[in-house]
């Protein structure tokens, strides 16, 4: 399993996401207006827009929140405009780190997420320096103990998914971006409980972490995603559940 699916995985079990509720939802609704704004208001006809929606009502956001984001979104020149950035950079062990933000001040952005990979022992790297590491696929997790793994992986593969990766902590489902939207409609027409579903980028190596590698690689992670300005973090880095455990 990828690092950023492990450590959103431990995060949702520990209850981290909930204390950051605030946090978060200011993040989604940047994302909301981004997406309104460039896509429109419309969720049926604008995938990008029902994909963060979705999103906001599993974090539990309120529905007039949702709407006033849409909303402001298609409010043309009175919207808060935000420019949608990918740094790259690298962690504790040489784990290739890659940040999507969406911000209104590229200097400000660009200096927290390198105080941050410094203060963490990581570095900051040049635009291309782990890009070609990660593929941009469709991700949907699903909790093992809502639905037995051979059902799902059936259904999923029907509707057209390319693989299906079990732990014991989750259930992944991966797709080609054009099929996202086709595989979850899918699998919520047979009643299956999604617990996430979204754009992800898909490390194509892994490299394993324990002891203290582990901890600052968790750390950085952590530290990245607290950054009002970024939106997602991806890591080609694994840790094992047995590793895991000693740690959170």
């Amino acid at each position: 399993m990828s690092g950023h699916s492990k450590w959103s995985t431990i995060k949702r079990k520990k209850g981290i996401a909930d204390a950051k509720r605030g946090k978060i939802f200011t993040k989604l609704i940047r994302e909301i207006q981004t997406a309104a704004r460039i896509g429109g208001g419309e969720i049926d006809s604008n995938p990008r827009l029902r994909l963060v929606v979705d999103k906001s009502k599993s974090a539990n956001m309120p529905k007039d929140n949702i709407l006033r984001a849409i909303k402001k979104g298609i409010g043309g020149s009175e919207t808060e405009a935000f420019e949608a950035c990918v740094y790259e950079g690298y962690g504790p062990a040489g784990v290739a780190v890659l940040v999507e933000a969406l911000t209104d001040n590229k200097n400000r952005t660009v200096g927290e997420i390198r105080h941050v990979f410094t203060r963490h022992g990581g570095n900051l790297g040049a635009s291309g320096c782990v890009a070609y590491l990660f593929d941009k696929k469709g991700t949907i997790e699903v909790d093992p103990a809502a639905v037995d793994s051979d059902t799902l992986m059936e259904a999923a593969l029907e509707a057209g998914a390319e693989d299906f990766v079990e732990s014991g902590e989750s259930l992944e489902v991966h797709t080609a971006v054009a099929d996202l939207e086709t595989v979850k409609a899918a699998l919520e027409a047979r009643q299956i409980p999604l617990l996430r579903a979204e754009v992800s980028m898909e490390a194509s190596t892994q490299i394993e972490l324990s002891g203290d590698d582990a901890a600052s690689m968790l750390k950085l992670s952590d530290a990245l995603e607290d950054l009002d300005d970024v939106q997602n973090v991806f890591a080609n880095f694994d840790i094992s559940d047995e590793e895991m455990s000693l740690l959170v």
